[in-house]
């Protein structure tokens, strides 16, 4: 660790907040923003490609993603419950790496969550589109990026309902799934024959594919699970970040491995994996074979609601990353201005500008710009996690020498089970770089972290107070 970090006075407690910081959020909100951010999309669309490579193996690629996922949100809450910021991971590589790292975190998740926006946004208009085809694309688009950047402009509480009830919607549907697909399992569903455990088995065996298929499941999943960090982001504006944060993961963690995997064990359960239907939309291919009317539209409807929640909650984060690295003397000074209720408004504005203009890239070059900056960023997300890592080996040494007591939660078997989650995921960084189809996406985000990284290493230098 730098001396310049060494030196730097220690942080107020943990009880504390910045100065303007309102305490807008409560326990609820953290608990099922950490939930509702690691449930989206990716679980209600994408796990159809996993199970189409890996077979009935693909429970064995979601239980590893599930546990790397946790492993990391469990470093993050250990960090954010003894210094919790805005900034989160950010700040807390640069307090152990240096200012390079949080500079090169920070704004590396900056671009991932102003790019994502637009692909939100755009997939949230399409799906309204079909209910109402009249009303061109580009309408909605504008709609929901204006919508929710007023709510995010208006408070943070105003953030916090509408994540709140997102996730609950998100929940809602996950444990009605469940249910439906248990019943059918059991046979308790009328006119549904009991699936049991044959499918397991019957198509090839469990694992169809081999290992390798249960390897490729693993990298079309591991992104599933991404958007739970933003919880350490919104605990710094809550109302006791310590008990809140420490309360919230604790419940989050068990929770986000039932719903994840059970979804999957359902899917492959009742239906056979080599299914078409299951590979274009498995949730949809479940809730068909039971009866469910309108089953392609009650999905429709869960998926608007996941797009939406990931937009406003990307907003949110990018909009407290930018705001962070403003304070640090990292960003412009101009971003550091709180409204009257304590908003970065001029941050926000900011990250959904980019969002804007990613969308007008969309519409005008669909198969050219756009495809370059998702790829671009496409493996940020796991650079992230391993910064997590990285700072979370060396800020624990730091905390338990010099602040036990803000130990409030602590990483599981430390330091072995940080040591084993960076090695898988500096393996899953290889097995992507090694495979074709994501190979692009490695390379960009390569590209784009070398060149953040250059710029925050030349921008080192000690800071004015």
């Amino acid at each position: 660790m730098s001396s310049r970090t060494k030196n730097r006075p220690a942080p107020p407690p943990a009880r504390l907040q910045a100065p303007g910081r309102p305490r807008a959020l409560g326990t609820r909100h953290l608990t099922m923003i950490g939930l509702g951010g690691a449930i989206g999309s990716g679980l209600f669309v994408g796990s159809g490609a996993g199970i189409a490579v890996a077979g009935p193996g693909i429970l064995i690629s979601f239980v590893g993603a599930g546990l790397l996922a946790v492993l990391v949100m469990r470093m993050m809450g250990e960090m954010a419950v003894a210094f919790p910021d805005a900034g989160s991971f950010s700040v807390h590589a640069e307090r152990a790496i240096g200012r390079w790292a949080g500079f090169t975190v920070g704004w590396l998740y900056w671009i991932l969550m102003s790019v994502v926006l637009a692909i939100e946004a755009t997939g949230a208009a399409a799906i309204v589109h079909v209910w109402v085809p009249a009303v061109g694309t580009w309408v909605w688009v504008l709609l929901f990026m204006a919508g929710l950047t007023a709510a995010n402009l208006a408070a943070v509480r105003m953030f916090g309902e509408f994540e709140y009830w997102f996730a609950c919607l998100k929940v809602g549907a996950i444990l009605g799934f469940l249910v439906l697909g248990g019943l059918a399992v059991a046979g308790a569903l009328p006119g549904v024959e009991a699936a049991g455990l044959g499918n397991l088995t019957a198509h090839g065996g469990f694992l169809p594919r081999g290992w390798d298929g249960v390897l490729s499941g693993l990298l079309s999943v591991v992104f599933a699970f991404g958007g739970m960090e933003i919880v350490t982001l919104a605990a710094a504006e809550s109302e006791d970040p310590v008990h809140g944060l420490s309360r919230a993961m604790r419940t989050v963690v068990w929770r986000l491995l039932v719903f994840s995997v059970g979804s999957v064990a359902v899917v492959v359960l009742v239906l056979p994996w080599n299914d078409s239907k299951v590979g274009a939309s498995p949730f949809v291919a479940v809730l068909e074979h039971v009866g469910l009317p309108g089953a392609a539209q009650v999905m429709n409807v869960v998926l608007l609601a996941a797009l939406l929640s990931a937009l406003n909650a990307n907003l949110y984060a990018a909009s407290r990353m930018v705001h962070s690295l403003a304070k640090r003397g990292d960003a412009p000074r101009a971003l550091r201005r709180l409204s009257s209720s304590g908003v970065p408004q001029r941050a926000v504005l900011v990250s959904v500008t980019f969002g804007f203009v990613s969308v007008l890239l969309n519409f005008q070059w669909p198969d050219s710009v756009f495809m370059w900056m998702l790829n671009a960023v496409g493996a940020i997300g796991l650079v992230v996690w391993i910064a997590v890592a990285v700072s979370q080996l060396r800020l624990r040494a730091e905390l338990e020498r010099e602040a036990p007591q803000r130990l409030a939660l602590r990483m599981w078997g430390f330091p072995g089970l940080t040591i084993v989650a960076l090695l898988a995921m500096g393996l899953v960084l290889v097995l992507l770089a090694a495979e074709e189809s994501s190979r692009p996406q490695v390379v960009g985000t390569g590209i784009l972290t070398a060149v953040v990284l250059a710029i925050g290493v030349v921008r080192q230098r000690p800071r004015r107070p």
